[in-house]
C-alpha cells in the first residue's frame, strides 16, 4: 500500500532554517508525474531563495531542483513515461508555450515561467510531482546522487559554456558544483582551462588542477595568458571587472548565476576592444537534451558529499561557507 504522508524540508520565511514537516504525498494532476525522490542536489540558488535574495517565492515551499527519482504514478494525459522509470527534474518546471519567447525557442525567458523549488514544490522531500514535459529520462543504472548535480549545476554550466562560443582559453571563476562539471567538458573539448578561487583556497585550486585545469589561482591574480572567455559562477559582482582585466580583446564574460551582488564601477578601457558581458537565465529543455547526451561521452564524473534529508540545513551551511568540493546531495 502506498504511503499517504511524507517527510519534507519546508522553507517558511527568508532567513529561517528549513523545518522538517510531515506533508501529504502529492497527487499528480493531468500531465504530471509523481516521483519517489532518490536524490536531490543542493544548489546555490537554494541559498539565494532561503536568504531572501530571490523575489516573490511561493511560501511555504519545499526547495530543491536537482531531482532524481523513480516514477510512482502518472496523471491523465502523460505519454511515454512508465511507472518505475528514472527521471530527472530541473529548475525550469513550466512555461506558457505561447509568448514571444516560447515561440522563438527561448522558453528560458518566458515571463510566466514557474520554477522547481521556487513556485513549484521541489525535491527536499520523499516524493514530488512534476510536469512530465519538463523532465528528462535518465539511465536506470546511473548513481542517483552523482546524477543529481547534472540537473542544474551541469545544465547551467553547459549553457554558460555555449555562450562562451569557441573560446580556447577559458577562465572559470568560483570552483563549485557547476565549475567542476563544466571544467571536465571544457578539457574534453581540448580547451585551455584556468581556475580562479578565493585567495588561499588551495584545496579548490588543487581540485581544479586534478580535473585538468592547467593553472589555478586567486580571483584577483593575473593569469599567465589572456582569457578568451570567462564563466563566473560565484555570485560576486566584483569578479566581473576582475575577469575583464584578464580578458583578451573580443572576449566574453558570462555571468552564470541567478543572483549576483552589484557590479562595481569600472573603467571603460577594460571593456573596450569588443569585449562583452552576458548573463545566463535559466535553461531550456534543449539544453537538457544536449547536455545529458554529452555528459556520458566525456564522461562527466561528479564529486558529491551525501547528506540525509534531515541534514539539509547542514548541507546548506557548508555550501554557504565553501566547505565542499563539488556538490552536496540530499538522500531521502
Amino acid at each position: 500500500m502506498s504511503p499517504t504522508t511524507m517527510r519534507a524540508m519546508l522553507f517558511e520565511r527568508p532567513g529561517q532554517a528549513l523545518r522538517m514537516a510531515e506533508l501529504p504525498v502529492p497527487v499528480p494532476a493531468a500531465g504530471e508525474i509523481l516521483l519517489r525522490v532518490e536524490a536531490c542536489g543542493v544548489c546555490r540558488t537554494d541559498l539565494h531563495l532561503i536568504d531572501g535574495e530571490l523575489p516573490d517565492p511561493v511560501l511555504p515551499m519545499v526547495p530543491g531542483h536537482e531531482i532524481v527519482g523513480r516514477v510512482v504514478a502518472t496523471g491523465s494525459g502523460v505519454r511515454g513515461v512508465a511507472v518505475g522509470q528514472r527521471m530527472g527534474v530541473p529548475w525550469l518546471g513550466w512555461t506558457c508555450g505561447t509568448c514571444g519567447y516560447c515561440a522563438s525557442h527561448r522558453e528560458n525567458l518566458c515571463d510566466h515561467a514557474r520554477f522547481t523549488g521556487y513556485q513549484i514544490h521541489g525535491g527536499y522531500a520523499e516524493y514530488t510531482v512534476a510536469d512530465a514535459r519538463y523532465c528528462f529520462p535518465l539511465p536506470g543504472a546511473i548513481d542517483a546522487a552523482q546524477a543529481a548535480p547534472l540537473l542544474c549545476a551541469g545544465l547551467i554550466g553547459y549553457r554558460a559554456l555555449v555562450m562562451a562560443g569557441d573560446a580556447r582559453r577559458l577562465g572559470i571563476y568560483g570552483f563549485g558544483a557547476a565549475a567542476h562539471i563544466i571544467a571536465q567538458v571544457a578539457v574534453w573539448q581540448k580547451r585551455d582551462v584556468l581556475a580562479f578561487t578565493r585567495r588561499g583556497d588551495e584545496a579548490s585550486q588543487s581540485f581544479a588542477r586534478s580535473l585538468g585545469a592547467r593553472w589555478a589561482g586567486a580571483a584577483e591574480d593575473v593569469p599567465p595568458v589572456p582569457l578568451d572567455a570567462a564563466l563566473i559562477f560565484a555570485p560576486a559582482g566584483e569578479l566581473v571587472p576582475a575577469a575583464l582585466h584578464a580578458m583578451a580583446k573580443g572576449g566574453t564574460v558570462v555571468c552564470a548565476g541567478i543572483h549576483m551582488s552589484d557590479i562595481p564601477a569600472f573603467p571603460y578601457r577594460i571593456l573596450w576592444g569588443e569585449r562583452r558581458i552576458v548573463s545566463v537565465a535559466n535553461l531550456t529543455r534543449r539544453d537538457g537534451d544536449e547536455f545529458l547526451a554529452l555528459a556520458p561521452q566525456v564522461p562527466v564524473r561528479t564529486e558529491v558529499t551525501r547528506f540525509p534529508l534531515a541534514d539539509a540545513n547542514l548541507a546548506l551551511e557548508r555550501l554557504r561557507h565553501g566547505r565542499l568540493q563539488g556538490a552536496a546531495v540530499l538522500l531521502p
